[in-house]
């Protein structure tokens, strides 16, 4: 069942999406060769108790840390570690901060110091796939013209979009329906309306889109090994058009 949020529930939500952004925009100045995702997933968590809100990731389902860092053919659900990060690795941290029984999720895509070109697209095309789900995200569309026009994008530049991970609807829980596909057919799935409040969230991989789960149970990585990124906002679909509620502008 869809929750739709009331445009106060939305305020508390975006209030949520202001300190994950926060967040984000503080990770830009830290990350670079030689920190270790530990040290990432450490300085998050205190950023975010600091505000006084809290890590929901920690203890979800029994995942041990506040943050996700999944490093260059990991797609998802990487474990923070002791292992420093190097020049040209490219490490996406996913995130879901929880105010006052609020939620809100983002995942961003970071360059460790230069990059390669093939990375550097690779990014650049992932980023812009979420910001063509968003324009999307309108009352009247489907959740098939989101998931269409993402798919079209992203093959067009050579690369595949996973299909095994979805974006979800979040409000006081972290999961709500509706599942949010990023591959599909236009004109198909739910009809959007004002209201629901979902994420969309993208995980982009320079060659095939099978995956592998590590023997942690939890990391996604690349089946053929090659490098995977995922950019990701939470959005409310309002009447005026989507809200982001996790923009770092």
């Amino acid at each position: 069942m869809i929750i739709k949020k009331t445009p106060q529930q939305i305020e508390l939500m975006a209030q949520a999406g202001k300190i994950l952004a926060g967040c984000h925009k503080e990770l830009r100045k830290i990350i670079r060769p030689g920190i270790t995702t530990l040290q990432i997933n450490d300085f998050a968590e205190q950023f975010i108790r600091s505000h006084g809100a809290k890590a929901e990731e920690k203890g979800f389902h029994g995942y041990p840390f506040a943050t996700c860092a999944s490093v260059n053919d990991e797609i998802c659900h990487g474990f923070p570690t002791q292992k420093s990060l190097k020049k040209g690795d490219i490490v996406t941290i996913d995130m879901v901060v929880n105010l006052n029984g609020w939620q809100a999720d983002s995942a961003w895509s970071y360059p460790v110091g230069p990059i390669s070109k093939e990375a550097e697209k690779l990014l650049r095309v992932s980023q812009e796939c979420l910001a063509i789900g968003i324009k999307k995200a309108v009352v009247g569309n489907r959740l098939g013209d989101i998931a269409h026009d993402i798919q079209t994008y992203a093959e067009s530049n050579g690369f595949s979009v996973v299909r095994d991970y979805t974006g979800h609807g979040i409000g006081r829980d972290m999961h709500e329906d509706p599942e949010v596909p990023h591959f599909g057919y236009a004109n198909r799935g739910i009809l959007l309306s004002e209201g629901m409040v979902f994420t969309i969230e993208p995980m982009i991989n320079q060659g095939a889109y099978a995956l592998t789960i590590d023997s942690n149970g939890w990391t996604a990585r690349t089946a053929d090994h090659s490098l995977s990124a995922q950019y990701e906002h939470t959005i409310a679909i309002t009447k005026n058009g989507p809200l982001v509620l996790t923009e770092q502008n």
